[in-house]
């Protein structure tokens, strides 16, 4: 086993009418509370409004319409209201990009400098902002863990802000939020847990325990994303997804094992950045075609081990079990029903020589489970065509 460091400070409150707990929580911090939010699913589902009653007592402020991939510009917009308000603590209520967008306005507070700067430099911060979470989308695991992922639209980068600073300090997780997430949004989140766990997995080495836990929830996530598409308020599979969730992205099930780059999410951050993409259907995408591009007499045995494990797939053979699990991982997101090539979402070959580069340079890809450089991320980028 490596060494390791483990401390997960955020409170997590899980379960059906957690939300109650919210004024205690607040209770915490000062009266002056930043509310984020992202494009009004809260208010259609009544959140907004159980929010409002409940904290009648603080001063809000608010900031809206925060972007599936959260945008510079409103991570500044946030740190402006903070600091016009004298803002003590954010309250972010949604999903992932919510919760990143809120991070970096915390960190954001504090930092004298250029906010891209800051986020890009990857320094460590000296201070944040408190933050308390309410999740209504199971996806990123970001409401316990201490990354954000921002993307700047005037210089094509989509960077990750980490830093324990802006862990959440409570995190409200009731499964009945994510009800009405809707089919496709529900399957991006899978994907993006799944592909969490498999960036975790697929290093270059493992510990007996790790690889129980790990495929512990992938299976998790295979079982019931399906049920959770197929019944939207089945509140055992929206349940198992958010735990998973959670567990997915903050070293919990991992530690002790040697990590490495996380490549398949490097590389689509390029591009949601050039391109908008949502991030799990980037990944459903990219997934497969990176599994194929590292296939080799030397990682066939690992592809087998997890396709045996997660999918009950056999081969003949370490190579044939192998190719058998990667068609095992595209046809699960294929089920799912997202788009499974470029083509379907409008992505051609203009972007793909500078996608490379930045994906190795600000991606540490040569540090990968398999290394990769420009080339290696070109040709996996027209595989997915």
């Amino acid at each position: 086993m490596e060494n390791f460091q483990f401390c997960i400070p955020t409170n997590i409150l899980f379960g059906k009418g957690q939300i109650e707990n919210l004024p205690q929580v607040m209770g915490d911090f000062g009266k002056n509370i930043l509310l984020v939010y992202g494009g009004g699913s809260i208010k259609r589902i009544g959140l907004y409004d159980k929010v409002q009653k409940l904290l009648t007592d603080w001063n809000l402020y608010e900031l809206s319409g925060v972007d599936p991939n959260p945008r510079l510009e409103t991570v500044k917009q946030g740190i402006e209201i903070c600091r016009k308000n004298s803002v003590d603590v954010i309250l972010a209520v949604g999903g992932g990009s919510v919760i990143d967008c809120s991070k970096a306005i915390a960190a954001g507070f504090y930092y004298e400098g250029d906010t891209w700067e800051m986020i890009a430099s990857h320094a460590p911060l000296k201070k944040a902002l408190p933050i308390v979470t309410v999740l209504t989308i199971a996806a990123t695991g970001s409401e316990a863990d201490a990354g954000a992922v921002i993307s700047n639209p005037d210089t094509k980068e989509k960077m990750a802000l980490f830093d324990p600073a802006v862990f959440p300090k409570t995190s409200i997780l009731d499964p009945e939020y994510t009800f009405t997430v809707p089919p496709k949004q529900t399957a991006a989140g899978s994907i993006d847990v799944l592909s969490h766990l498999m960036e975790q997995y697929f290093v270059p080495a493992t510990t007996f325990m790790g690889d129980l836990l790990i495929e512990a929830v992938m299976k998790t996530v295979v079982k019931y994303a399906p049920i959770a598409m197929a019944e939207p308020d089945n509140y055992e599979a929206r349940g198992q997804l958010m735990w998973g969730s959670t567990l997915a992205d903050n070293a919990t099930l991992c530690n002790g094992n040697r990590l490495a780059a996380f490549s398949c999410h490097s590389i689509e951050h390029e591009l949601s950045a050039y391109y908008d993409v949502t991030h799990g259907v980037g990944l459903a995408i990219i997934t497969p075609r990176w599994m194929e591009h590292v296939l080799s007499e030397k990682t066939a045995p690992r592809f087998a081990h997890f396709g045996k494990e997660v999918f009950h797939v056999h081969g003949k053979d370490d190579m044939e079990s192998a190719k058998m699990a990667i068609d095992a991982v595209y046809k699960f997101f294929e089920s799912l029903g997202v788009p499974m090539t470029f083509t379907e979402i409008g992505v051609g070959t203009e972007h793909f020589a500078d996608m490379a580069k930045h994906a190795v340079q600000f991606g540490g890809l040569s540090h990968g489970w398999v290394p990769l450089n420009e080339t290696d991320v070109i040709t996996i980028l027209e595989k997915c065509l």
